[in-house]
């Protein structure tokens, strides 16, 4: 199903209605001001090696060359309709899907579009200063591929939110162009995407851990009974996959460079040759992993029960045949231990209400895939270090472990104990201050920054000294 190259790219039939197409029109000289102010900084007339949607079909859909990012493909793409789809879950289940908004959902919708939207500019905003630190070319167009698709992600929610949300949907869409990822005034609405990302393996364990978190928040709106919203988030888990890539390769390299260096030079210290400690890797994935953990919201909740009911978001895989028997998911409950009154103890957490956690489960098990790579590649060349995930009960303050301390296996401990442990498990100013100091920038086709290995192959067929990035104001 190819996607039309009008002003503004899509496969919705824009053209056909004036007044949405009108509206977002008027949008884009916006949204654009938007990019040249927040997207990558001093890199906008460089051309970058970028693939761009063309068409939403399985296969071939993405085209690569040299595109300058203000001239990207921003666009609306949808993955094509299915007349015979029908609801899958919730107490709508079986019932045709919907192509308008039910004016009873309405708000909760709203909200979820609202919520999701936010996150793709936001994230564009923390990572605008990376070029001038990339440890290489292939690193750098990463990068920038990352930040374009994020932006047509928000462009596909902005869509949903003019062409079904009326006024207030306009509304919300020019909010997406105001707030600012950690303004005190304007903040974006998750606490994640409002944290800084001053260097490579912050961005790495982000794109690593938190746009996992998106993939499954992706998923579950990808079964919404809304048919314009599952077919949008479908279309965006399609590019989704190459930011996790990004994420998942980047800290495994940077792993792997750690132990070789480790290897070559026992007893000394990595960072007297420019490489950052397995120590100070293991508390960028405690801190990255937790925060990411508390964007599913709380384990016990209502909201996600609601959601559930109304068929607006479901399971991740909710209706794969695989995943899960039960698509109504009124009776049983999931168990779940956090503290009362300094002692761990058991709860039992209605189904309907477990859905956060559900999706929490989920997500962890797909980290730990990824975890136990880096562990096998640690274990074949000969390293008895390891790298772990933290317990989910670890730096919480969202859902029910945010009312107490843990340690990193999930024991409960005081607030005095978790202050005196806490630079044994999060990096300290110092050591983020060290892992900026060591961002020194690679131009050079080929080249790579000392604290990470060169990938195994290059993008689309391409040597890794291909020119990924061409500088053009330099």
């Amino acid at each position: 199903m190819s996607i039309s190259s009008s002003s503004i790219p899509n496969n919705v039939d824009l053209e056909s209605n004036r007044k949405l197409q009108k509206a977002l029109v008027a949008w884009q000289p916006a949204f654009l001001e938007w990019w040249n102010d927040m997207g990558p900084r001093g890199y906008q007339q460089d051309d970058i090696y970028l693939r761009t949607a063309v068409s939403v079909d399985t296969s071939g859909w993405a085209h690569y060359d040299y595109v300058k990012m203000p001239d990207y493909r921003w666009g609306i793409f949808l993955t094509p309709s299915d007349p015979n789809r029908t609801i899958g879950f919730g107490d709508n289940k079986g019932k045709p899907v919907w192509n308008q908004v039910p004016g009873e959902y309405r708000k909760e919708l709203r909200r979820l579009i609202v919520t999701q939207c936010d996150t793709e500019p936001a994230s564009v905003e923390q990572q605008r200063l990376l070029g001038d630190s990339a440890p290489s070319l292939y690193d750098m167009r990463n990068l920038f591929q990352v930040n374009v698709e994020e932006g047509r992600h928000l462009w596909a929610m902005v869509h949903l939110l003019h062409e079904y949300f009326g006024r207030d949907g306009r509304e919300e869409a020019e909010d997406m162009l105001v707030r600012r990822s950690g303004s005190e005034d304007s903040p974006r609405i998750l606490e994640a995407f409002n944290k800084p990302i001053d260097d490579w393996l912050a961005f790495f364990c982000f794109t690593m851990f938190t746009d996992r978190d998106g993939k499954f928040q992706l998923g579950g709106l990808a079964e919404s009974a809304f048919d314009p919203l599952a077919r949008a988030t479908r279309f965006m888990l399609t590019e989704e996959a190459h930011h996790l890539f990004v994420g998942d390769s980047g800290v495994s390299r940077t792993i792997r460079k750690t132990a070789e260096l480790m290897l070559e030079h026992d007893g000394r210290d990595v960072r007297d040759f420019g490489a950052i400690p397995m120590s100070i890797i293991q508390k960028y994935i405690n801190e990255w992993y937790s925060a990411s953990q508390d964007l599913f919201g709380s384990e016990d909740s209502s909201n996600s029960a609601n959601f559930f009911a109304a068929s607006l978001k479901g399971r991740f895989g909710e209706t794969d045949g695989k995943s899960y028997d039960d698509n109504v998911a009124l009776e049983g409950c999931k168990e779940l231990q956090w503290a009362e009154n300094g002692v761990l103890t058991n709860h039992e957490i209605p189904l309907r209400r477990a859905m956060n956690l559900e999706l929490a489960d989920s997500y962890r098990r797909d980290c730990e895939k990824a975890l136990n790579r880096w562990n096998l590649n640690l274990e074949k060349m000969g390293m008895e270090k390891r790298i772990y995930l933290p317990s989910n009960r670890f730096n919480r303050s969202v859902g029910v472990f945010g009312d107490a301390h843990y340690d990193t296996k999930g024991n409960v401990i005081t607030a005095d104990d978790f202050a005196k442990k806490k630079a044994d498990w999060l990096p300290s100013q110092e050591e983020k201050d060290y892992v900026k100091s060591v961002m020194v920038p690679c131009r050079k086709p080929g080249e790579f920054a000392p604290w990470i290995t060169p990938p195994r192959k290059g993008i689309k067929g391409n040597p890794l000294d291909f020119d990924y990035v061409c500088f053009n104001q330099r």
